[in-house]
C-alpha cells in the first residue's frame, strides 16, 4: 500500500513474496517518489526477503509491532483482519507518527538478543524435555 502525504492511495496490489515480484513493486514505488518511507509490522522470518531487498537503497525503513498495527486497525473502517485493511493502517500510521523505530540492518545488540532467547529457550525445552522424560519412567515403576 502506497499513500502520498495526506493519506490518499496511490497503489495497492498484492503481491507474491518473491524477489522478482518484490522488485518489480519497489521499481513502481520509487516511480511514484523518491522520497519514501517504507514500513514494515514484520522484521524476520517471511519478511527477510523484502527487508533484504529494501536494505539495498538510502530510504528510511520503519517498523510498526503487531499489535500498533492491530490496535490501530480497530479505529479504520470495517470488521475483521484483512491483508488490505492492514497494509493500509501500516501505511496511515508510518505516515501520520514519528516515532517509529527505524529498521536497521545488523543491529548487533538486537542479533544477539535473539541469539541469547533463542539458547534459553533450547534450554528450557531441554529441561522440560528431560523432567517429563523422568516422570514418565518413575510411573512405570
Amino acid at each position: 500500500m502506497v499513500t502520498d502525504a495526506q493519506g490518499k492511495r496511490l497503489l495497492s496490489r498484492r503481491v507474491l513474496n518473491d524477489e522478482t515480484v518484490l522488485l518489480e513493486l519497489i521499481v513502481d514505488v520509487l516511480a511514484l517518489s523518491e522520497d519514501v518511507l517504507r514500513a514494515v509490522d514484520i522484521n524476520h522470518g517471511g519478511a527477510a526477503l523484502l527487508i533484504g531487498l529494501l536494505l539495498s537503497d538510502s530510504q528510511p525503513r520503519a517498523y510498526l509491532t503487531g499489535l500498533a498495527v492491530h490496535q490501530a486497525s480497530a479505529g479504520y473502517r470495517g470488521r475483521g483482519k484483512t491483508d488490505a485493511k492492514d497494509a493500509f493502517a501500516i501505511a496511515d500510521q508510518a505516515r501520520m507518527r514519528n516515532d517509529l523505530g527505524l529498521l536497521r540492518p545488523g543491529d548487533e545488540i538486537a542479533v544477539d538478543l535473539r541469539t541469547l532467547t533463542g539458547r534459553r529457550t533450547g534450554l528450557v525445552c531441554d529441561r522440560t524435555r528431560q523432567i517429563n522424560r523422568i516422570t514418565a519412567q518413575l510411573l512405570e515403576i
